[in-house]
């Protein structure tokens, strides 16, 4: 299997004043050997580019993912879009990034701005090839994937920023790229990435786009591993084998609750420290325990996490929160959202009894729960999740 492995984050704000974005994105990981990732810009703004936009994506991702040549899609899409009633024409600008078994990646582009690619912390230009499809100019080029290569792609509402407010020209791509290097030599994921560039495009219209404004970030990453235990098993006489299987596998290991940390300690023989320093008042300390990289409570944490989560996938809003904080929540999240690909879940059955206090709020059923719900957001990250009861 190849070591490599795609991360994808995208953002959009609408034209001031739309309730619909015109830009829309598409992903199809058809298996680990092809990934088709369409940014397409439809024409105008509100309902109708929406419209567009949507369709130009699905048709293209649908049908590369199943095979077809740029060809046949342009034709498909000639042929579906809907004219637009006042200007005469159906028109939708679009960037395909078709990733191939993580080791090569085919750029397909028409009339939106040029990917950018950043490789080695600085820019890298592509070399490209025109072709007349259907009377449209169509960019393509192929490059070998490289570890930590950063492909951005956009449509014209960021290069648009700030003309005739705070740029007499708008944001140039050459800016664009100076701006987003020193943030990739900074490792920022994806999604991240993409929300520094959206939030600074939202700045530069002074908080009232004038288009629709978009990034898609592609990343390029080694796959890391990541272990997480919570709760004691079902069976006591399970608990040896599930912390002897969990301390065996590859990468990092995060231990989740106060009883599950007591058992990790006897289990290691190495003392449990303890913190009373409450970075987030929310959020209970964290502790240490020698051989463990990271020990926090249970519940209130992962709901915290849960909550962090969601967000990362829908707007974002909070990265700024848990990208810098240290209290367990964010450390948690920094962990799962930035560093992990692969992430392996094991948890523990057994009913704490501080959960059968009916004056507090959690029972066991929210525990699981909380892993299933925190396991499908994962997933939409992009990220491989095993979750194993004990």
């Amino acid at each position: 299997m190849n070591s490599l492995c795609a991360e994808i984050g995208y953002r959009s704000i609408n034209k001031f004043g739309e309730q619909l974005c015109g830009d829309h994105i598409d992903v199809v990981e058809v298996n680990e050997e092809s990934t088709v990732i369409v940014l397409a810009d439809g024409l105008g703004s509100g309902v109708k580019a929406n419209i567009l936009s949507t369709l130009t994506a699905k048709i293209i991702s649908t049908m590369m993912a199943a095979g077809l040549s740029i060809e046949e899609c342009i034709a498909t899409i000639t042929a579906t879009l809907p004219v637009c009633s006042v200007r005469g024409v159906a028109y939708s600008t679009f960037t395909i990034i078709h990733l191939l078994n993580s080791e090569e990646a085919e750029l397909i582009e028409y009339d939106n701005p040029h990917i950018i690619l950043i490789r080695d912390n600085q820019n890298h230009e592509l070399e490209k090839t025109q072709t007349i499809i259907e009377g449209k100019k169509v960019h393509r080029s192929r490059v070998k994937l490289k570890v930590d290569d950063v492909f951005i792609a956009i449509s014209d509402g960021c290069v648009h920023a700030g003309v005739g407010m705070k740029l007499n020209f708008g944001w140039e791509r050459k800016h664009i790229i100076k701006f987003m290097e020193d943030f990739v030599t900074a490792g920022f994921s994806a999604k991240n990435l993409s929300t520094i560039l959206i939030d600074e495009c939202n700045k530069l219209y002074d908080n009232h786009p004038g288009d629709d404004t978009t990034a898609c970030v592609v990343r390029i990453r080694k796959r890391k591993s990541l272990n997480l235990l919570f709760g004691p098993s079902f069976y006591k006489e399970d608990q040896e084998k599930m912390l002897k299987e969990f301390f065996e596998m590859k990468g990092r290991h995060i231990v989740s609750g106060g009883t599950t940390s007591k058992i990790v300690s006897e289990f290691l023989n190495k003392p449990i420290r303890t913190s009373i320093d409450f970075v987030d008042p929310e959020i209970p300390p964290i502790a240490h325990i020698d051989g463990v990289d990271l020990v926090t409570e249970g519940v209130i944490t992962i709901n915290k996490v849960l909550t962090y989560a969601k967000d990362h996938i829908a707007d974002n809003d909070s990265y700024s929160h848990w990208s810098s904080k240290k209290d367990g929540a964010s450390l948690i999240s920094r962990m799962l959202f930035e560093e992990a690909t692969d992430i392996n879940f094991m948890i523990g059955r057994a009913i704490n009894p501080a959960h059968q206090n009916p004056d507090l709020p959690i029972n066991f059923n929210i525990k699981m729960q909380l892993v299933t719900e925190l396991s499908e957001c994962l997933k939409k990250m992009g990220k491989r999740v095993k979750v194993k009861f004990f």
